[in-house]
């Protein structure tokens, strides 16, 4: 009987597919760390090729904040408009793009678009990856799936950082290239793999694909009750009966993309929302006051102060 109890007690096994599907879209963010933790390498090469300022420089490395914030702000409605799952693809592809721009980059204003291109890139991988994740894992391993984009962030960096020392031996002219130009392989590769995923399920129900969205929640819930439960809430928000039991049924635009969230957000929260709100700008904002994007873009220039010149040995 003790027996029996204790077996009640233990958490459910994780959902394997949906598990596979979170560390696939989660991959995405090592785009965003690639980028940050690779130029921080990148920019002593390219200062010394270019014959660029220091204010330039940090121009270059700092304006991928704004880059991205453009591309997540413009990722929301594209993820609504063609899916989460073409959305990550469409980051990998625009990421692809802005390498490419940056490794061939004859100047340094050339540079400056394909970091601009990349940035975007960046954005949509950075608010893609969490929402997709969010809309496929079960309940009882949203919190542990949700947190995988900070986890292959800081992957990415260390990747950014291992291709700065892996280069760093090439001709000044190519060796800035390559550690910028290489990131179309994890891009490429994420692309790729992004195929064997399934589409979210909110954003098949937001389409009136019902019997799509049962597919997919059946094989990434942990039970057929929760599948259901997890359906019927889904069908609540986008304004679909619940009695509704046809596969493909019409849903209005205005509830399929989302209208009046904003207004929602910001000029009359509930209590609730009002509090997520909060905590959520309080937490991205201590993350950034905390300086550990100066500390990833600059670290070179902060072994340099510690006493260690070789090139080599910075990066």
């Amino acid at each position: 009987m003790a027996n029996q109890n204790v077996s009640e007690l233990k958490s459910p096994k994780r959902n394997k597919y949906a598990l596979a599907c979170s560390l696939l879209a989660s991959m995405t963010s090592i785009l965003l760390g690639y980028d940050t933790g690779v130029m921080s390498g990148a920019v002593i090469y390219i200062k010394e090729d270019l014959k660029i300022s220091d204010v330039q420089i940090e121009i270059l490395v700092g304006t991928i904040n704004i880059y991205s914030l453009v591309g997540a702000a413009i990722a929301g409605r594209t993820s609504d408009w063609i899916g989460r799952r073409y959305t990550i693809i469409l980051a990998s592809l625009i990421f692809f793009v802005g390498a490419i721009l940056m490794g061939f980059a004859p100047n340094y204003w050339f540079l400056m678009f394909g970091r601009f291109v990349a940035g975007i890139g960046v954005g949509y991988a950075l608010m893609i990856a969490p929402v997709y994740t969010a809309e496929v894992a079960p309940a009882s391993c949203r919190g542990f799936f949700t947190s995988f984009p900070e986890v292959f962030i800081n992957g990415g960096v260390l990747l950014g950082y291992i291709s700065n020392y892996a280069f760093s031996k090439l001709p000044t002219k190519l060796g800035w290239r390559f550690m910028l130009g290489i990131g179309v392989i994890p891009s490429v590769l994420l692309g790729i793999g992004v195929l064997a995923m399934p589409e979210s399920p909110r954003w098949l129900v937001m389409q009136g694909r019902l019997g799509d969205a049962k597919k997919v929640l059946d094989r990434t819930s942990d039970t057929l009750e929760e599948s259901k439960t997890r359906l019927a809430d889904i069908k609540e928000a986008a304004g679909i009966p619940q009695d509704c039991q046809d596969d493909i049924v019409s849903v209005t635009r205005e509830s399929s993309h989302g209208s009046g969230v904003w207004r929602e957000l910001f000029l009359h929260p509930t209590p609730t929302v009002l509090h997520i709100l909060i905590a959520a700008i309080g937490i991205h904002f201590f993350q950034q006051a905390s300086g550990i994007d100066a500390v990833v873009l600059y670290s070179p220039r902060i072994y340099e102060k510690a006493g260690i010149h070789s090139f080599t040995n910075c990066v």
